[in-house]
C-alpha cells in the first residue's frame, strides 16, 4: 500500500503547492490522478518518489518513508516524467546499467512491449524522435516490475497509433501487485484502462474511488461536476 499522510509542501518563495493531502493507493489499481494546472499532480507523484523533501507529513510505502531512499523501496519505485534525455547509447548497454538495481526486471516484458510499439530491440537511444523515446521509456518501465510505477503525462507526444499501443502495452506489461498512478491532461487517451480515480483540486480531494467497470463514465465530465465548472 502506498500512504500520502497529511502532506505539505512548497516550492522557495511560494505559497503551498500541496497542503495536508492524505491520499491512500491500495495494490492492483491503475489511478488516473486528475487535476486542473497547477494542482501539484507532477509534485506529487516527485513527492511519492522521495525526490522532493515535503515541510510536513510524509509518504509510506509498505510502512518505509520514500523520502529516506532506502535502496530497497528505491527498487520498488520508478517514474515516468513527462520529458525526459535519454543516454547516447545502445538499449542494450542501458539495459545493462538499470538491471542491477530492479531486481523483478523482465526482459521478456520489455520485448513484448517493443513488439506492441513496433519498435526494434537493436537502436541507439540518442537517435530515437520524442515520441519514440517514450515508447522505449515506456517500454523499460513496465519491464522493470516497480511496486509503484507513476508516469506524468504518458501520452504526450505520441500520435494516435501510439496512444492505442500505449493502452496495449500497460495492459500487457502490468501485474496485479501494482500500484500504477498517471497523471494526465488527456483524459480520453487512459479512461479504458484505468479503473481508479483520484481527483484533486484547491488542495482537496475530490474523489478517491475505483470505477464501476459495468458502468461507463465520461470522466472529463465528472472532473468538471466535480469542480463545479458543469
Amino acid at each position: 500500500m502506498l500512504e500520502i499522510k497529511n502532506l505539505t509542501f512548497a516550492y522557495r518563495g511560494t505559497k503551498d503547492v500541496i497542503s495536508d493531502l492524505s491520499l491512500e493507493f491500495k495494490e492492483g489499481g491503475v489511478y488516473g490522478l486528475l487535476g486542473k494546472n497547477g494542482t501539484g499532480k507532477s509534485t506529487l507523484l516527485y513527492l511519492i518518489m522521495g525526490l522532493l523533501k515535503p515541510r510536513m507529513g510524509e509518504v509510506m510505502m509498505d510502512g518505509k518513508n520514500t523520502f529516506e531512499r532506502h535502496p530497497d523501496t528505491l527498487s520498488q519505485m520508478f517514474i515516468v516524467p513527462e520529458e525526459y534525455e535519454m543516454p547516447n547509447t545502445t538499449l542494450d548497454k542501458y539495459v545493462e546499467a538499470l538491471r542491477p538495481f530492479y531486481p523483478n526486471f523482465d526482459e521478456q516484458v520489455l520485448n513484448d512491449c517493443l513488439e506492441v510499439f513496433e519498435m526494434p530491440t537493436n537502436m541507439n537511444l540518442k537517435d530515437l524522435s520524442m515520441g519514440q523515446k517514450k515508447k522505449v521509456y515506456i517500454s523499460l518501465a513496465l519491464s522493470i516490475r516497480s511496486k509503484v510505477l507513476l508516469m506524468d503525462e504518458p501520452t504526450n507526444g505520441l500520435d494516435i497509433p501510439a496512444k492505442s499501443q500505449f493502452r496495449k502495452a500497460l495492459a500487457r506489461g502490468m501485474n496485479d501487485e501494482q500500484i500504477i498512478i498517471i497523471s494526465t491532461h488527456q483524459v480520453r487517451d487512459v479512461e479504458m484502462i484505468i479503473d481508479h480515480v483520484t481527483m484533486i483540486n484547491d488542495n482537496q480531494v475530490l474523489m478517491n474511488e475505483a470505477l464501476d467497470p459495468e458502468t461507463p463514465v465520461n470522466l472529463e465530465e465528472l472532473f468538471l461536476k466535480k469542480i463545479g465548472a458543469l
